[in-house]
This record gives C-alpha cells, sequence and structure tokens, in this order.
C-alpha cells in the first residue's frame, strides 16, 4: 500500500425520495489497497458503489474525488474512462454473447488492439475455464463462471480502482473461496479494489483495512485484523457469539 489517494468520498449523502439511504459518509482508499464495506443487507452497501460510480447520479450532498478529480457530478461513462470501473451485483453478462464477445464488451473504450489482446490472454490465464469455453453463450455458463466473466470484462476496462458488488452472491463455497484467491491476485497485479461484500470473514480476510456499513452509516473502521478481533463484528457479521 502506498501513501497516495485513489479515492476519498467525504460527507457522503444519498436520498431516495424521503428516504435517507447514505447517511454522511466519509472513507478513503489508498493506492495498492484492497478496501473491504462490509454490512448486513439493505446497509447502504451497493447505493454507496453506486453513487461512486455514477450509476445513481448526483449525490444529495458530499465530494467523491478520484485520482484527484471530482467525479460526484460525473456521467458513468466518463467516470469509468478515467480507470473506475464496477462489477455489479447479480454479474448481468450479456447472455447472448460468447465469452470471448463479453470480454471485448469491456474493452469498448480502449483503442489500443495490442493491449485489449494483451489483456485478454491476461483474463484467461486467470480464469482458464473461460478459455476452456471461449465460444460458449454466456448465458449458459454456471453462476461461477459468469462470474468469472464479469470480472473478466471489468479488467478489460483497464482499472485503476475495481468495485467489486457482492462477488460471492449465490455461489459454492468452493466457488467462492477461488473469486476471493482471484480478487488478491488482481490486487497483487497492481490493481485497487473496494470489495462489497455480505460475507464478512471472506471479505476481511483479503482486505487490508474495512468499514462497517448499517442503516447508511459508517459505524466502525480499521484494519482487517482489528475488526475480525472485535466483538460486536464477531457477533453481528461473523456468527461468533
Amino acid at each position: 500500500m502506498s501513501n497516495e489517494l485513489i479515492l476519498d468520498v467525504k460527507n457522503l449523502n444519498y436520498h431516495y425520495g424521503k428516504i435517507h439511504a447514505i447517511e454522511d459518509i466519509s472513507f478513503q482508499v489508498f493506492k495498492g489497497e484492497i478496501v473491504a464495506i462490509i454490512g448486513s443487507n439493505g446497509a447502504g452497501k451497493t447505493t454507496t458503489l453506486r453513487i461512486i460510480s455514477g450509476l445513481l447520479g448526483k449525490p444529495s450532498s458530499g465530494t467523491i474525488v478520484f485520482n484527484g478529480q471530482r467525479i460526484d457530478d460525473m456521467e458513468p461513462y466518463k467516470v469509468s474512462g478515467l480507470g473506475l470501473i464496477q462489477v455489479l451485483e447479480g454479474r448481468l453478462v450479456f447472455p447472448q454473447l460468447t465469452v470471448e464477445e463479453n470480454l471485448k464488451m469491456g474493452a469498448y473504450l480502449i483503442k489500443d488492439q495490442k493491449l485489449v489482446d494483451e489483456t485478454i490472454t491476461y483474463c484467461y490465464d486467470l480464469f482458464p475455464r473461460l478459455k476452456e469455453r471461449i465460444n460458449q453463450n454466456a448465458g449458459t455458463l454456471s453462476g461461477g463462471e459468469q462470474q468469472m466473466v464479469a470480472v473478466a470484462r471489468a479488467l478489460m476496462s483497464q482499472p485503476k480502482l475495481l468495485l467489486m458488488d457482492e462477488p460471492s452472491m449465490g455461489l459454492a463455497p468452493i466457488v467462492v473461496q477461488d473469486i476471493f484467491k482471484t480478487i488478491k491476485k488482481i490486487n497483487e497485479d497492481g490493481i485497487t479494489v473496494v470489495v462489497v461484500e455480505q460475507n464478512s470473514k471472506a471479505a476481511l480476510n483479503i482486505a487490508s483495512r474495512a468499514y462497517v456499513l448499517e442503516t447508511g452509516r459508517i459505524t466502525l473502521e480499521g484494519t482487517s485484523e482489528e475488526l475480525l478481533s472485535n466483538d460486536e463484528v464477531q457477533k453481528a457479521y461473523l456468527g461468533i457469539s
């Protein structure tokens, strides 16, 4: 981890109509980190990521600075063009397109064909299973394989920061293990990661730091070790009484 700040979220608020979904949250991500945001269902984790990537439009108040540039009033395609890419909850692959066509969709902003080819090779090295299914329609793949496609498609965009929303959702435990190993590998290869996850233990085991989100507010923050040994976190999120 470096001391270089890549994402700085300050006093963020967001309303769905009269519902105050995100209440005055602030957090930072430094280059080279994996940062986890944990919390129960409905805590506001997905909303937070979608505000950052521009998918929910402008927040009610607060600022989001990515790589020194304010992005809180920026269109999503411009945000992704800066290298902030989100892997959406539920995978959302293009079911009628092949694995390789899905990957190439992720590279639509990349003009350098050599870089596109090199990144496809990297993705197939990362996910050998996808190489075996290169011409198979993504809609016919298993849930775990579709998650691999979603992550690989995001990597095709050359992210500087990867936002991952519930990457383990609906997957078998053995596949979850593989997905988290892959997130660690992606990070070791130079990509900063923010992972939002209900599987708190798995997320904390790979993250350097973490934030706990409860009903739209950050209630705890610290290193993963601190949160793993915190009594409140153990009771509420790790099933330890």
